[in-house]
């Protein structure tokens, strides 16, 4: 697995892979609808809308493997979500198809589950409850994901990511919080193991007040080395009163909360 392509290069998470990716994956291909900023002179980047099925085939041409961060990393209006993150990740894996390539790593989103109580650890087998438009798109995504595994041969790992950074900034990110080196030894199980078809894990560092059992993740050969307990004193010692009780409650908090005219204390049972 040499020659990847990145797609989100642009992005805070693309931005932290750009970094990391390159001694282990010295052909990177970087992609993005936006040319990054920042981008080095011995950096490969390819233009690319994920709405132009052609362009996406032109970009994917020639690589081992597809790292698919790109895409509306938040919520937004239906028209964005539904070019970038539906139209656009169906693009993705048709043009792998297309092209031969046999392994993706899906970044999904811990917000495909966001409507489950931060009380409640759950594993990948549960049901999703999208919390947004935008966690729908990546429900969406790892049923297609699903799809071309099993039909195609496009083998897959989909990673509910939480939260990447350097370290967690507060309550709720104590419990999903992802060590950017982490998230690369995740992308390696997804992109190297040899008998994976299709996988669902998250996207979590070594986090004691975690919202989610990673038993999965751990069996394919993770071994996390962040650990958010770390920074729990001084996150803990600065939090301010809150007053969404909506989003203190479900584990994808304010994506819960926004635009919220749900029945609170019914679905809280459940």
């Amino acid at each position: 697995m040499r020659k990847v392509l990145l797609t989100g290069a642009s992005g805070g998470v693309g931005t932290w892979l750009r970094k990391l990716l390159p001694p282990i994956y010295p052909d990177l291909i970087l992609s993005d609808v936006h040319t990054p900023k920042d981008l080095a002179s011995n950096e490969t980047f390819i233009q690319a809308d994920l709405a132009d099925l052609a362009a996406v085939r032109k970009a994917i041409a020639g690589t081992d493997g597809i790292i698919h961060l790109g895409g509306y990393s938040v919520e937004g209006p239906w028209d964005a979500i539904l070019n970038a993150n539906i139209i656009g990740t169906y693009n993705l894996f048709e043009a792998a198809r297309i092209e031969g390539v046999k392994r993706v790593v899906f970044a999904s989103s811990n917000h495909a589950v966001g409507f489950y109580p931060r009380t409640t650890q759950i594993d990948t087998q549960v049901l999703v409850r999208p919390d947004t438009r935008y966690g729908v798109s990546k429900a969406f995504g790892e049923a297609l994901a699903a799809y071309y595994a099993f039909k195609h041969d496009v083998r897959t790992l989909c990673i509910r990511i939480g939260n990447v950074a350097e370290a967690p900034a507060d309550k709720r990110r104590l419990s999903i919080w992802l060590k950017p080196e982490d998230l690369v030894a995740l992308i390696r199980i997804g992109l190297e193991r040899p008998d994976l078809v299709y996988e669902v894990v998250y996207g979590a560092s070594d986090n004691k007040r975690t919202f989610w059992d990673n038993e999965r993740a751990e069996t394919l050969g993770y071994q996390p080395a962040g650990r958010s307990e770390h920074f729990a004193d001084a996150i803990l010692a600065n939090t301010p009163q809150s007053a969404d009780p909506v989003g203190d409650f479900f584990q994808g908090g304010p994506f819960c909360s926004d635009e919220f005219t749900g029945d609170f204390g019914s679905i809280s049972k459940l």
